[in-house]
């Protein structure tokens, strides 16, 4: 495989490239993830039969064409045992999507394997699994712990897939395979982007991240990890960028911080997590990311407005709060003379007599 080159003059933390997307200034899709409860979510949709033991309801619906047998998916999901809601796996908590291939999945992933057979990509459903076609007679009392017989409610989204007619898994891939593959799926979302479907552009960041997981990672050293880290760091980027739009701060921080884990100079992650921050109200945290972004891209002008922004900030709650004070406390009070006391005014008094008296005295002996 060709190896991926980035250009030789690093863009600075405001501007495009190729590899990352800025989404400032683009107009977004309005998106929420799945709401992070412990019970299944409610759904009015119609009910689809899929088979007599898996039925669907769609919450979200997908776009484009759906899987084939072979087909290797990328999917999040929630399960809860319908009788009791226990909930006993969530991806979407661990973030980090699981990898199915069709037609080869485990026999206690068959009902999700004909519920995601029926999906597009993007569409996030309920499908109501019977236990013939989860953890069956006999349940699971490991991981994940599932009694017997017990039917399944899954909230699964597909967040999307790859037609092979092998069905290669990424643990039969070459390391050239991986990352090539992550590689064409950063620029499928580079391109979904371009046409402002950012929801559907981080579906395509988020299957090329998972394609450099950790388990893929820690067994790189050199020149492959130099490459796959030039395709995982700009997705977690542009998916900083669409997830700013989306006014999703805390996951675009999230981002951002995996990035500046592997380059702790990286000025796009540091102007991008200032920028969430600073959404979020935590000023300080982002002047100082802002600060250090300046000083890996001193010419960079967003950087700068972003600072100015922050110190207009500052001065109108100065202003703010100085307005606040004043209208508790009210005005100073002018000193007030003090009251002079009785036993000095009697001296006083006492003094000018007897001063009086003896004036009077000596003109009289004169």
């Amino acid at each position: 495989m060709e190896e991926v080159q980035e250009e030789q003059s690093q863009p600075l933390a405001g501007q495009d490239s190729e590899n990352e997307i800025v989404a400032e200034g683009a107009s977004f899709v309005h998106g929420e993830p799945p709401q992070d409860g412990d019970s299944p979510p409610k759904v009015e949709s119609e009910v689809e039969v899929l088979h007599e033991k898996v039925t669907k309801q769609i919450i979200k619906e997908g776009y484009g064409q759906k899987p084939s047998k072979y087909a290797t998916c990328f999917v999040h999901y929630r399960a809860w045992t319908e009788s009791t809601q226990h909930k006993f796996e969530d991806t979407w908590h661990e973030q980090q999507p699981v990898e199915l291939v069709l037609g080869k999945e485990k026999k206690e992933m068959e009902g999700l394997a004909i519920g995601i057979f029926s999906m597009k990509s993007g569409e996030r459903a309920l499908l109501h699994v019977g236990w013939e076609f989860g953890y069956g007679k006999e349940g699971s009392f490991s991981f994940p712990n599932v009694p017997p017989m017990a039917d399944i409610l899954y909230e699964v989204e597909l967040i999307g897939f790859d037609e092979t007619k092998e069905g290669k898994a990424r643990s039969d891939m070459t390391v050239e395979e991986r990352i090539g593959t992550a590689d064409r799926r950063k620029m499928d979302g580079n391109a979904l982007f371009k046409e402002e479907k950012l929801e559907e552009a981080m579906q395509q960041y988020e299957m090329a991240i998972a394609y450099m997981g950790d388990d893929f990672m820690f067994q790189l050293f050199g020149k492959y990890r130099d490459m796959a880290l030039a395709v995982k760091n700009p997705c977690h980027l542009n998916m900083a960028a669409c997830l700013i739009k989306l006014k999703r701060y805390e996951e675009a921080i999230g981002h951002c911080s995996l990035v500046l884990g592997e380059d702790e100079n990286n000025a796009k992650a540091l102007f991008r997590r200032g920028k969430a921050r600073a959404e979020l109200g935590q000023t300080d945290a982002a002047r100082e990311d802002f600060a250090k972004a300046r000083k890996y891209a001193p010419e960079d002008k967003a950087i700068v407005r972003e600072l100015r922004v922050l110190a207009e900030h500052d001065k109108a709650v100065y202003q703010k709060q100085k307005e606040i004070y004043k209208g508790i406390f009210g005005p100073r009070p002018e000193p007030k003379p003090q009251r002079a006391s009785w036993l000095v005014v009697i001296w006083q008094w006492l003094l000018s007599l007897i001063y009086r008296i003896f004036k009077s005295g000596r003109q009289k002996t004169e």
